[in-house]
């Protein structure tokens, strides 16, 4: 790669990389060790956690689902194998090996697990298992969990028109991609604690309140003996799990001190095995101690159940914060051995891996993708700036210690001081794609909208992708589906079939589009085929909140939510007194459908230039020996530009889906909002659509979350946020969360003038009420290079989707993709 090009520090340091290991090295040595001894290893799939849970269901049958669920948890801390590393001083594992590794969760593939495996060991984001653990999954563990899986139920559930529409009619293992269906691929959406319970009461008081309700229940009333006695028993074992796993950790550091002979290794164990022995059953007492207390917490929450995007960090900058001003204020630590303390918790979030074995969920999660957020800035509860010396030390280490771990959000409003922003801009202007920004101005509002308390909701923290959750307020955990536009797209132009299908009959017939004389001809048929694919995503979502309950429990994440303890009931199982349940569809390619629309409307309705009949032909040929009618598309009206020919057509695609959600409720009674979150499913869902009016060919990805296409937004990044606020219904409560990627050359942003012009931008962003912003600053000529010589460029990190990767670790479609994202300048 040429260096003439101005670099971001993250191109500086991979293109000097002795200079880039003596920076990361000095004052880091621990960490720099722990991460040397597992970076760039193929993780493994752990079994252990899979083969415990179903040592413990086989002998539970019968019994109600959330006390079952509590012992096998029970069984698994009691029995998991332990780890310490060498160097580790903040210590729990989800796995008893050293390096990354991914669970498997039988109680969601388990009926198909050996042939999912099977598969993942073969894509395009390597893992390894051992023949021990593949000879356990085919012997015990595909046995006993067939015909028991949510997947099954869930398939056989549902009406054969909407089954058709998702799932291979040949195997239902196989989904379709025109709905594609979410909730057998995890156990639930992303999620957040309330850490500042663990860390403030800790799992002792948290039993004692759990044994205190069950003394008080009424004996004479069923409703306590049948509902809230077994639940409050598994709270009870969900309390005692815990400690029992740090006390394993406790004793196998004391052992490990009494054969050590290093005296400072000595006593660092000797200090971990008292702090797990003290938390996280107690209240937390200094900084190290709440660092260990919620790391144990989320290794427990791990192996309860597969979070849709790992369980949150939540608001660390807070829930810390009175420990950390605490003990520097004794002089108990100073921002060195915060930052030490910091970057080890960093190190064992990256080496669980968020493994999805489903084929769908596999391809939607390139990269060993992960979304651990953690959430720094916004507002205080009453409504004050929460920025605090934390916020700016966090910030810090994502600028100083190149890991993708954890993924960062910061929270910005209209009075963030400018000091902040400040610092958000460098960290951005680092190059590997934090953090990424949430808008305080569009989330609260909404959140007020739907029900939460003005405390709740200034608190919210981010989780996930872009989305965001009120611990204790928060209740809808169903996971939720993806719509393709793209495809919805295809079947109004196409008479409501899919050519990919063999040119089945998916939707209604909407009639030729030969014979449509007006766009409003062509309206309609979009629309009616948008009803359609929405009415069946709505069944789906309403079949899978029925019977999630009966498959699924989790009683440690109720333990620690409000509402679940209050009325003594399970998260999964319907609706909590009090909560705000937010549920979401999302749709994707909305750029593509916008620029095809606008395309189609200009060029054959108003301006006609071609004929219906000469864009379908085109189409259909894939645009081979029809460049000329491509680069006419290519060049209509295009969203992204702050022009409202094309942004007035993505408003009415919204408002379209917005009033037929209103009327339908879920089957908890929420409401179901619009939202523009990929992943990177925008890629396989690209692959059943054929070519589009956009000049887009067939299989190709489609447009990317809530942004324009790639290269379609030409006037600047300005241009690009007013459009995305233009297409948005601001009139409707029924929104959520839009995911949109910028990305810009180092150059545009080099220097103070640089960081000005982004910290303008972002106040642009703040005023416009979008809901989400994230950067890649990288030269294209980098990933060019990474592509060439990938072991040189290994320590690159760019942002996909809601999360920053590896390139290397991308597919080439996905490089491509990335690679072909507008790049702006000012």
């Amino acid at each position: 790669m040429s260096c003439c090009c101005t670099l971001s520090p993250q191109e500086e340091r991979i293109l000097n990389e002795k200079l880039s290991q003596a920076e990361m090295q000095k004052g880091r040595e621990r960490v720099c060790r722990i991460l040397n001894s597992f970076k760039g290893d193929v993780p493994r799939i752990s079994v252990e956690r899979a083969r415990l849970m179903t040592e413990s269901f086989k002998g539970t049958e019968g019994q109600p689902l959330v006390l079952r669920w509590a012992k096998a948890l029970k069984h698994i801390c009691e029995n998991i194998t332990v780890y310490i590393g060498d160097y580790d001083i903040v210590v729990g594992r989800a796995d008893g090996h050293p390096g990354r590794h991914g669970l498997v969760y039988p109680e969601l593939d388990g009926a198909f697990l050996d042939v999912a495996v099977d598969m993942l060991l073969k894509s395009k984001t390597p893992y390894k298992v051992s023949e021990d653990d593949l000879k356990a999954i085919k012997e015990d563990i595909v046995p006993y969990w067939k015909d028991k899986t949510l997947h099954e139920v869930f398939a056989a559930s549902m009406p054969e028109e909407t089954k058709n529409i998702i799932y291979n009619p040949e195997n239902n293992f196989y989904q379709r991609y025109i709905i594609t269906q979410t909730v057998t691929i995890r156990s639930s959406l992303q999620w957040i604690h309330d850490y500042e319970k663990v860390l403030q009461r800790g799992f002792k008081d948290l039993k004692r309140e759990a044994l205190e309700k069950l003394t008080a229940l009424d004996p004479n009333n069923p409703k306590d003996t049948i509902e809230k006695r077994p639940f409050l028993e598994a709270a009870v074992i969900v309390c005692d799990a815990t400690v029992i796993l740090s006390r394993r950790y406790a004793a196998m550091a004391a052992g490990m001190a009494d054969k050590e002979t290093d005296e400072q290794r000595k006593k660092e164990l000797l200090d971990i095995a008292a702090i797990c022995n003290y938390v996280p059953e107690n209240p937390a007492r200094t900084f190290r101690e709440a660092v260990q207390s919620v790391w144990m917490a989320q290794i427990v929450s791990r192996l309860e159940q597969n979070v849709g995007a790992v369980v949150g960090n939540g608001r660390m900058d807070q829930y810390f914060y009175p420990y950390y001003k605490k003990d520097i204020e004794e002089g108990r630590i100073n921002d060195e051995f915060t930052l030490e303390l910091l970057e080890s918790l960093w190190l064992n979030m990256a080496q669980f891996l968020n493994l999805k074995v489903s084929p769908a969920g596999a391809a939607f999660t390139e990269g060993y993708s992960h979304w651990e957020a953690l959430t720094v800035g916004g507002k205080t509860k009453d409504g004050r700036d929460a920025t605090n010396e934390l916020s700016y030390l966090i910030l810090r280490s994502k600028r100083e210690f190149p890991l993708n771990y954890p993924d960062l959000a910061a929270r910005v409003h209209a009075r963030t001081p400018e000091k902040f922003m400040h610092e958000i801009a460098a960290t951005i202007k680092e190059g590997s794609g934090f953090p990424k920004l949430i808008n305080d101005e569009e989330v609260i509002p909404l959140l007020l909208s739907k029900g939460a308390p003005f405390a709740d909701a200034n608190d919210y923290a981010v989780s996930g992708c872009s989305e965001v959750r009120m611990p204790n307020r928060d209740t809808f955990t169903s996971p939720c589906a993806w719509v393709n536009l793209g495809a919805v797209l295809e079947m109004a132009l196409n008479d409501g079939k899919i050519k990919s299908l063999n040119n089945e009959q998916i939707g209604p017939q909407t009639g030729d589009p030969r014979e449509f004389t007006s766009f409003e001809d062509l309206w309609r048929a979009y629309t009616t085929q948008q009803e359609f694919i929405l009415k069946h995503t709505f069944i789906q979502q309403y079949l899978a909140d029925m019977i999630r309950s009966k498959y699924l429990a989790a009683p440690f994440a109720s333990v620690l939510h409000d509402l679940c303890m209050n009325d003594c009931k399970d998260l999964y199982s319907g609706p909590i007194e009090g909560g705000v349940s937010l549920g979401f569809y999302d749709l994707l390619g909305f750029g593509t459908v916008i620029d095809s629309l606008a395309a189609i409307k200009k060029l054959v309705f108003e301006d006609q230039k071609l004929t219906m009949a000469e864009l379908i032909e085109a189409l259909d040929a894939n645009f081979e020996g029809k460049e000329v009618i491509r680069q006419m598309l290519l060049n209509a009206p295009k969203y992204g530009n702050n022009d409202m020919y094309a942004d007035s057509i993505g408003f009415n695609i919204e408002s379209h889906a917005i009033n037929f959600a209103k009327q339908y409720r879920t089957a908890f009674g929420g409401q179901l909002d619009a939202r523009y979150v990929p992943v990177t499913a925008h890629i396989p869902l690209g692959k059943i659509v054929g070519a589009t009016p956009n000049g887009r060919k067939a299989g190709m990805p489609l447009a990317d979350g809530g942004g324009p296409s790639h290269g379609a937004d030409t006037k600047g990044p300005s241009a690009s946020l007013q459009s995305i606020a233009n297409t948005k219904c601001m009139g409707e409560k029924e929104r959520a969360a839009r995911l949109v990627n910028l990305k810009l050359s180092p150059s545009t942003v080099a220097g103070d003038e640089g960081t000005q012009k982004l910290i303008a931008l972002m106040r642009t962003f703040c005023d416009l009420k979008l809901w989400h912003l994230q950067f890649n600053v990288i030269n294209r000529d980098t990933l060019l290079a990474a592509q060439k010589d990938p072991e040189k460029y290994r320590n690159l990190l760019v942002r996909v989707a809601g999360y920053s990767a590896y390139f290397v670790d991308l597919s080439p479609e996905l490089q491509d993709e990335i690679i072909a994202r507008t790049e702006h300048s000012f």
